[in-house]
């Protein structure tokens, strides 16, 4: 049942900041994906900015800048890549202001774009599935510095403690993911704050060594260049466009929050250390090999800080998989599973260490899931495209009680329970984007056009207009805009 209570006035700063009862960060949350009625919303826009810019100040943005040079663009190429790669964090923090508005999670919301039995399949897949995996990397990534701790500690990194290992970081991540939204706003901004001060002393070490002058032995031209700037930018970009469900952390903000607040501090949080990790990760392959960055960035680090490096990539990557974790708890839930949120997350958390303990032990699992994650690039443009369009569309109206009917009777049923308006834009623009793809294979479009990857911006721009097109007529779309 909605509450009664009124929302507070804009502007007034009370209502906004008093913690709610029931998200405090001694407490596992005890929301899933159930409505949040008015009268336990709280907090400021502002407060997202720490919750992305920690997950962002992290090691895999390095790892991708070094890759830029290593793929032969100069450095002030490789530079201009990030940025404008990084310029897509406008998605996720446009999908932010959707978590006010409907007082729900994103894996709710996009029963407006796909319908309540559409919807468990986007989550299955799209949600569930892609988090997985990106959980399983990430923890792989920290245990391989974790591996390099416990060596400088005189501890030989036998198979058992590798699973001691692993199976640490894994818990401290679960911690954070199950008790949940109040802990993450709370533990975010230190974080952010411990992060930043250790990447300083790496940007130091990077910048004093670095060759600004750098140029690849062989200058490309023409179609290879543009061939592999669009590349870069495309890897660049995966990181915002696989963010789909930024409207889970915002989603407690008061109903009257700024939405311009909203989209500016999502995306500036993320933006921001993005861009100057990554940088940074383009400088350092001017002066060591970056294709080992661990082990190569240890060698320009003072010898006292490369153990706080190493605990630096940890924490950098228990950030961004607590996020991670949490979102697939949802997405869990929102495929069907009547499980407390809490239990879903543990679940997802379990599958990720069973998936990265087989990886780093038994077999080159990992990389297979690598080259998948590769081909979802496909995927995630268009995800992102329609639920940017549908913000849009409804001028960021959601009815969140509404949203939280799954009966043959709720207005977002649609047909047979699937809109296929979304369906349809949704496989129109992966098609496309299949069609122009040149990463694990080269499309015919790709062939044509001499190796240059159009998947990105094409998958993006025919399922954004094609879901705009097909819905300009639907009734819950314009009861929306009666609304505004």
């Amino acid at each position: 049942m909605a509450s009664t209570i009124p929302d507070p006035l804009p502007g007034s700063t009370a209502a906004s900041v008093t913690p709610s009862a029931t998200d405090r960060p001694g407490r596992i949350e005890a929301h899933g994906i159930d409505h949040i009625p008015d009268s336990e919303r709280h907090g400021h826009p502002r407060e997202l900015f720490s919750v992305w810019a920690a997950a962002n100040v992290n090691y895999l943005s390095l790892v991708v800048g070094g890759a830029l040079v290593l793929m032969g663009l100069s450095l002030w190429q490789a530079v201009a890549v990030t940025v404008v790669g990084n310029l897509l964090w406008l998605f996720p923090g446009l999908l932010a202001v959707s978590g006010p508005a409907a007082g729900a999670p994103s894996e709710v919301i996009t029963r407006a774009v796909y319908g309540v039995v559409g919807n468990r399949v986007n989550n299955a897949v799209g949600g569930w599935l892609v988090s997985v995996c990106y959980f399983a990397l990430n923890l792989a990534a920290a245990a391989t510095a974790a591996f390099a701790l416990v060596e400088k500690a005189g501890i030989t990194a036998t198979t058992p403690v590798k699973v001691a290992v692993v199976v640490v970081i894994a818990a401290l991540t679960l911690i954070i993911s199950v008790y949940g939204h109040a802990l993450i706003i709370k533990l975010y901004l230190p974080i952010t704050l411990v992060l930043a001060g250790a990447f300083t002393v790496v940007a130091f070490a990077v910048l004093r060594h670095a060759d600004f002058s750098y140029a690849p032995a062989e200058r490309l031209a023409g179609v290879d260049l543009w061939a592999l700037l669009l590349a870069g930018t495309a890897m660049i970009a995966s990181g915002p466009l696989s963010y789909t469900t930024s409207a889970d952390f915002s989603r407690y903000l008061p109903r009257t929050a700024s939405k311009k607040a909203i989209i500016g501090w999502t995306a500036l949080g993320a933006f921001l250390p993005s861009v100057v990790v990554g940088s940074l990760g383009v400088f350092a392959a001017t002066a060591v090999d970056m294709t080992d960055p661990q082990t190569a960035l240890q060698e320009i680090l003072p010898g006292w800080f490369v153990p706080v490096f190493l605990l630096a990539l940890v924490l950098g990557t228990i950030a961004i998989n607590a996020l991670t974790a949490y979102s697939a708890g949802l997405a869990l839930q929102a495929v069907g599973f009547r499980i407390r949120r809490s239990v879903s997350v543990l679940f997802d958390g379990a599958v990720a260490v069973a998936l990265t303990l087989y990886g780093l032990l038994v077999s080159n699992f990992l990389d297979t899931v690598s080259n998948a994650l590769q081909m979802i690039v496909v995927l995630i443009g268009p995800l992102m495209a329609v639920y940017a369009t549908d913000v849009l569309l409804r001028r960021a109206r959601y009815d969140g009680l509404a949203l939280s009917d799954e009966t043959p009777g709720s207005p977002f049923w649609y047909a047979a329970g699937v809109n296929r308006a979304g369906a349809l834009a949704l496989v129109a623009g992966v098609t496309a984007a299949a069609l122009c793809v040149n990463t694990l294979y080269t499309s015919p479009i790709a062939a044509a056009l001499d190796g240059i990857d159009l998947s990105l911006p094409s998958g993006m721009i025919v399922s954004a207009a094609l879901y705009a097109l097909l819905m300009r007529k639907d009734r819950t779309l314009l009861a929306a805009r009666a609304e505004a």
